[in-house]
């Protein structure tokens, strides 16, 4: 799909084309967690058969996820994240944290990370400089689009 106008070549418009529902974050969700059979996944993500075996294939034929087999006969899969789905991580996380401060009204998940096996740590993402790690929140950043167009960000 080519996308014509201002934002042409836009990533969030090209990555939404591939993320951009609801079930198919939930089952990089799922992967994520550990789940790696369909039915561990169906049952994670509450999706309908022909809902779950479609985002499947889109997010095998999009690089995002593989498949394995594990069985001849019959024929069975297993489904792991390719690197570019590990790196959805972060997004992921991101829309744990906003969905736990504005969404949602039941008890928060809380991310924790236990450095050197001491006590846990909540975790939560952010916006970083690339080059000297800077948090970058509340900082206005300049967005240079592919025709040259600087626009301002205010994250």
């Amino acid at each position: 799909m080519t996308s014509t106008g201002p934002r042409a070549g836009c990533s969030i418009a090209a990555a939404l084309g591939v993320l951009g529902d609801r079930w198919t974050l939930l089952v990089v969700r799922e992967l994520l967690y550990g789940a790696h059979r369909y039915g561990e996944i169906a049952a994670g993500t509450g999706a309908a058969t022909d809902v779950l075996a479609a985002r499947l294939r889109r997010l095998v034929d999009a690089g995002v996820v593989e498949r394995r087999p594990y069985s001849e006969r019959p024929p069975r899969f297993e489904y792991h994240l390719t690197a570019a789905g590990r790196e959805l991580a972060p997004v992921l996380v991101l829309l744990l944290g906003w969905g736990d401060r504005w969404a949602n009204d039941q008890v928060p998940v809380v991310l924790e990370h236990a450095p050197d096996g001491g006590p846990a740590h909540p975790v939560q993402a952010h916006v970083a400089c690339a080059t000297c790690g800077h948090d970058l929140g509340g900082t206005p950043l300049t967005a240079r689009t592919r025709q040259g167009e600087a626009l301002t960000l205010d994250v």
